[in-house]
C-alpha cells in the first residue's frame, strides 16, 4: 500500500510541475501553442469553446518522446 501512496505523490509533484511549465509559458507571447493552425475557438456571448485540434499531438509527441528517454535511462 505504501507504493502506491508514493506512485500519487511523485504524480502530483509532477502535475504541479507541469503546471508551473504551461502557466511560464503563456507569459511568452511569441510561442504558438494554443494558436496553432488547426486551433479553433468560437465566442458566442459568455460561451467560449476551444478545440486544440493542432496542440494535442504537438504536446503528445513531446511527451511521448520524453517518456521513451525516461525508460531508457
Amino acid at each position: 500500500m505504501s507504493d502506491i501512496g508514493r506512485i500519487l505523490v511523485f504524480a502530483g509533484i509532477a502535475l504541479v510541475l507541469v503546471g508551473g511549465v504551461i502557466l511560464l509559458l503563456n507569459r511568452f507571447p511569441g510561442l504558438p501553442f494554443g494558436r496553432l493552425p488547426a486551433d479553433f475557438s468560437w465566442e458566442r456571448g459568455r460561451t467560449r469553446v476551444h478545440l486544440p485540434l493542432a496542440t494535442m499531438p504537438v504536446v503528445s509527441i513531446v511527451l511521448t518522446i520524453l517518456a521513451n528517454l525516461n525508460s531508457k535511462l
